[in-house]
């Protein structure tokens, strides 16, 4: 990934990421049932909806990595 998409990217955004508060706390991917830690990135990533919101909101696309002015 490359460019401002990049920057949303991370376990911390994706739907899938839970805090687990017991002795410590610790951080773990629902779906792949994998300890994680909120800057990892992995190519499963799905972000959350207000993260999707943000994205929209500054015109970038979710399949799209590239700028608007790449192609120019």
């Amino acid at each position: 990934m490359n460019g401002r998409y990049s920057r949303f990217h991370c376990c911390a955004t994706c739907r899938h990421f839970e805090v687990v508060k017991k002795a410590g706390t610790t951080y773990r991917c629902v779906r792949l049932g994998f300890e994680t830690k909120p800057t990892y990135q992995f190519n499963c990533w799905e972000p959350k909806e207000i993260v999707k919101r943000k994205m929209e909101k500054e015109n970038i696309s979710l399949r799209n990595d590239s700028s608007p002015h790449d192609e120019l």
